[in-house]
């Protein structure tokens, strides 16, 4: 700061402020990246400054932080965060990754965007410049030998090192139920990603991101150690109190909100609606809960003597040709009335590929001309799977859907519905098989009605662009 011999301007004044403060600077370049939108303060952005400019100063190396998402912490972790350090360290090397490229180069376009501002010029052009050579949407030098580069979860194969290792939402949430999916994004993370530091002695790595399952690259790290955890859930849980070397949460009451200026409780008590029990734990409260059962509980489905007057149906065939007590072809009846969603019937048979067949045509004469009928296939297959049962429905209305591949993934928006009260059971002696069946999901012996019911459900709202015919 100027000597008190010549007092500062208010533009100096502000400059400094910006140079020596992470939170001043977010604050002063709001109007880069989000023009015409005031800026919501937060405790949890004081926070996060506080430390990521310890990272800057070298007394972290290592930095974990699990916040929920619309926090603002792409915008501050990967966008103005190596704007504000390039101001004095311009010769740092960042390298960015997430799980898409696309939300990698958003983010950089953001940063490139902040540093070729008026606002910014006009304070550090001589501190360095772009280079021209090296300015592209996913990676752009300065004259400093500095860079900024952005990848994707699996890429950066070879060659770069940096001395920032940002890693910024390393999941899709969409593949929370996915196994395969998680043990990718760890293994690249172990075994390339970590190794990517120029020194590991000076160098810093740093992971943003909404827990998503017990087997995300937040587990491992937490189970590794050695790294410094800022967890802030959306609503404060005491015997989970965050405390880290140089912050503790500032909440003290249960339930508390992380940000009430931007997520008062009724948005979180709709965002926790739309969730459900495992996306509220994860997202919100970065603490997931157990993939490996409750998805459905019987108390969640009500029932009704007779469900309201629908203009069509759905049957949705999940198929198994097997005989003597294997698995089960399921065929599921739901209809959606005013945003309720309503299961008719189950039709259940096991026997042979002629007799399953045979089952499956009589329910669709039984079920008349107003039903629509959906039939998985496998894609692998071709289309010859379906046509002799798509041409035995003849006069009928067919679809076929693809095959899908992860079973819990495909039933969870039913389940996240289902536990806001939004699919009611019509009374019938098939209620109580079905209710057993979902309770056990996903470790019960069968599985076929639950599919048949995420299959429906994915149908009404979404599944048609899953259309292969």
């Amino acid at each position: 700061m100027p000597s008190p011999q010549s007092l500062p301007t208010l533009d100096e004044f502000k400059r400094w402020r910006a140079e020596t403060s992470l939170h001043a600077f977010v604050k002063q370049a709001w109007h880069v990246v989000e023009p015409g939108k005031p800026f919501v303060d937060g405790k949890h952005i004081h926070a996060m400054c506080l430390h990521l400019e310890a990272v800057s100063r070298g007394e972290i190396k290592r930095l974990l932080i699990n916040i929920p998402p619309r926090s603002m912490k792409s915008l501050l972790v990967s966008v103005f965060w190596p704007c504000w350090e390039w101001i004095n360290s311009p010769e740092k090397r960042w390298l960015f990754a997430s799980y898409s490229d696309r939300l990698s180069v958003r983010d950089s376009m953001k940063c490139r965007h902040v540093i070729c501002s008026k606002w910014y010029q006009d304070n550090w052009s001589g501190r360095f410049r772009l280079a021209d050579d090296q300015n592209t949407k996913g990676r752009f030098e300065n004259d400093k030998r500095g860079f900024r580069m952005a990848t994707s979860i699996g890429g950066l194969g070879t060659g770069e090192g940096g001395d920032r290792l940002v890693c910024d939402d390393p999941h899709n949430v969409m593949d929370a139920f996915s196994t395969a999916a998680m043990e990718n994004a760890v293994d690249w993370f172990k075994e390339v990603w970590s190794s990517r530091l120029n020194d590991a002695s000076t160098g810093a790595k740093v992971v943003v991101m909404q827990r998503v399952s017990e087997k995300d690259v937040s587990a491992h790290i937490i189970d590794e150690g050695g790294w410094e955890h800022l967890c802030l859930p959306a609503e404060f849980e005491p015997e989970r109190k965050c405390r880290t070397s140089i912050w503790e949460d500032w909440r003290t009451k249960e339930g508390e909100l992380l940000w009430p200026e931007r997520m008062d409780e009724k948005t979180l008590a709709d965002l926790k609606k739309s969730l459900g029990s495992y996306g509220t734990a994860g997202q919100l409260q970065q603490s997931p809960a157990p993939r490996g059962g409750g998805m459905f509980r019987r108390e969640w489905f009500g029932t009704v003597d007779v469900a309201p007057a629908s203009g069509g149906f759905v049957r949705y065939w999940d198929r198994s040709y097997t005989e003597g007590g294997g698995d089960w072809t399921s065929g599921l009846k739901m209809s959606v009335v005013n945003g309720l969603f309503y299961v008719h019937d189950v039709r259940r048979f096991q026997g042979s590929a002629f007799t399953t067949e045979n089952a499956i045509r009589c329910t669709a004469e039984a079920d008349g001309p107003t039903v629509t009928h959906v039939l998985e296939q496998d894609p692998a297959a071709g289309k010859s799977e379906v046509a002799y049962l798509i041409r035995a429905l003849s006069g009928h209305t067919v679809r076929a859907v693809a095959k899908r591949k992860n079973k819990e993934l495909s039933a969870y928006p039913a389940s996240a519905q289902a536990e806001a009260g939004n699919i009611k059971l019509v009374k019938g002696g098939w209620n109580e098989a079905f209710l057993d069946e979902i309770g056990w999901f996903p470790r019960g012996k069968h599985d076929d009605q639950v599919d048949s019911m995420s299959g429906a459900f994915n149908y009404l709202t979404a599944g048609r662009r899953l259309f292969i015919v």
